[in-house]
């Protein structure tokens, strides 16, 4: 992917991360800017490109906020759109079937780190 942070990259500490929550991340400078985030479910780390496949817009609604009012799922601030944390396949909406763009991460010591 252009503009993603090369393996072994440290995002964050995943205990910065609220149980279930994410933080998004950006690389590079424009117009060339790579967007992603991480969401945290329990002890595992998931990453994606901030980008849904309906629209081609950033998913959160605010900093740092992707989840619904429930919590389980990823939805899309522009036509809400939800996905699953765990995989990023889109359970509902207009691009139901799709999926999520995935950036590998994955926990090390406490650490997410591109993988």
């Amino acid at each position: 992917m252009t503009g993603a942070p090369p393996a072994g990259t440290v995002l964050c500490r995943l205990d910065e991360l609220r149980d279930p929550g994410g933080r998004e991340f950006s690389f590079g400078g424009r117009p060339h800017v790579f967007e992603m985030f991480v969401m945290r479910k329990g002890d595992a780390a998931y990453g994606y490109v901030n980008d849904c496949p309906h629209t081609r817009s950033p998913l959160n609604w605010q900093p740092d906020v992707f989840l619904d009012t429930t919590r389980r799922h990823i939805q899309c601030a522009t036509h809400g759109a939800q996905f699953r944390i765990e995989d990023g396949y889109c359970i509902w909406g207009p691009c139901k079937g799709d999926s999520l763009t995935p950036v590998p991460v994955r926990v090390e010591n406490g650490l997410v780190v591109v993988v």
